[in-house]
C-alpha cells in the first residue's frame, strides 16, 4: 500500500495493517500459512511447467479437478502431507521443499 493512501485511511479513522494483525494470528500460525501457500504456489508453478491441466493431475494422483484447484488454492481443508506428496510425485526434491519453507510469502497490507 503506498505510504499517501495508508496516512489518508489513518487520517479518516481506519486501522491499517496486515491480515496477520487482522486476524491476530501468533507468530507459529502466520509461518504456517505462509508455509502452505509456498507450496501451493510451487505446486502450481510446477504442474505448469510441465504443461498439465489440473484436469491431468488429478488423473495422475486419482483425485479430482476441484481437489487440484483447492490444493493450489492452499484451501483449509488442504493437509501439507498431501501437498507434499504431491510435489514430490511432480519431480520436486527435499532440498527444493527445503528451500520453499525457508523462503517467506510476504502478506499484502490492508
Amino acid at each position: 500500500m503506498k505510504t499517501s493512501t495508508r496516512r489518508r485511511l489513518q487520517r479518516a479513522g481506519w486501522a491499517v495493517g496486515d491480515t496477520t494483525q487482522f486476524l491476530g494470528l501468533s507468530r507459529e500460525e502466520q509461518r504456517f500459512i505462509e508455509m502452505k501457500l509456498a507450496l501451493a504456489r510451487a505446486l502450481r508453478r510446477l504442474r505448469e511447467r510441465q504443461g498439465l491441466t489440473q484436469f491431468e493431475l488429478a488423473r495422475r494422483f486419482g483425485s479430482s479437478q476441484s481437489r487440484v484447484a483447492k490444493t493450489e488454492a492452499a484451501h483449509p481443508s488442504v493437509s501439507l502431507d498431501l501437498l507434499i506428496r504431491w510435489l514430490l510425485g511432480l519431480g520436486a526434491t527435499t532440498e527444493d521443499l527445503a528451500r520453499l519453507i525457508r523462503r517467506p510469502v510476504r502478506s499484502r497490507a490492508a
